[in-house]
């Protein structure tokens, strides 16, 4: 097996990794380094970066493990060390502090399986009232229009239901 510099390494692993971005067979074919070596030097790189998000990265692409290292690794800093990463690593002071409030969130309080199934319950039995105060809109609604049309049937014919109304056209 043959070790080679860490000078050259790193080179070699500058020119696969952005803004390069050059093709692991492309460099097999300019360095005769083995494409095996090449990949296990990358998925190493990799290894060594997981978790410490990188300058450039877009705030969309970072893990939850990179946005908590970073509010680790900000927890301690003043307002101008705080700025000075923030602009290295292109994000708002704003985002991290939600981070940070994200952070102090996650170990709130978990209701129990007994209390959310008291609110499944109760949720439940809302939506069923709410469902028969409807309809019993829908039916007082109808029992008043039920009357002011008998209201106005009444102007119409009179007060007896059996008298005849007061217009009719045989009338002398």
């Amino acid at each position: 097996m043959r070790t080679y510099p860490e000078e050259f390494k790193a080179s070699v692993i500058a020119k696969m990794l952005a803004p390069n971005n050059r093709s692991i067979p492309d460099l097999v074919k300019e360095t005769g380094i083995p494409k095996d070596t090449l990949y296990t030097w990358r998925s190493k790189l990799a290894d060594a970066r997981q978790g410490q998000p990188q300058a450039g990265q877009r705030t969309e692409e970072l893990s939850s493990q990179e946005k908590f290292h970073l509010v680790v690794q900000s927890a301690a800093m003043n307002e101008q060390e705080l700025g000075e990463l923030c602009r290295q690593r292109g994000i708002y002071p704003e985002q991290l502090a939600a981070w940070r409030q994200s952070c102090l969130e996650a170990n709130q309080f978990q209701p129990r399986r007994e209390e959310q199934a008291l609110r499944r319950k109760q949720a439940k039995a809302i939506k069923q009232l709410e469902s028969e105060l409807r309809r019993k809109e829908k039916a007082l609604a109808e029992a008043a229009a039920l009357l002011v049309l008998q209201k106005k049937a009444r102007e119409i014919w009179g007060d007896h239901e059996d008298a005849r109304p007061t217009w009719r056209r045989d009338d002398p």
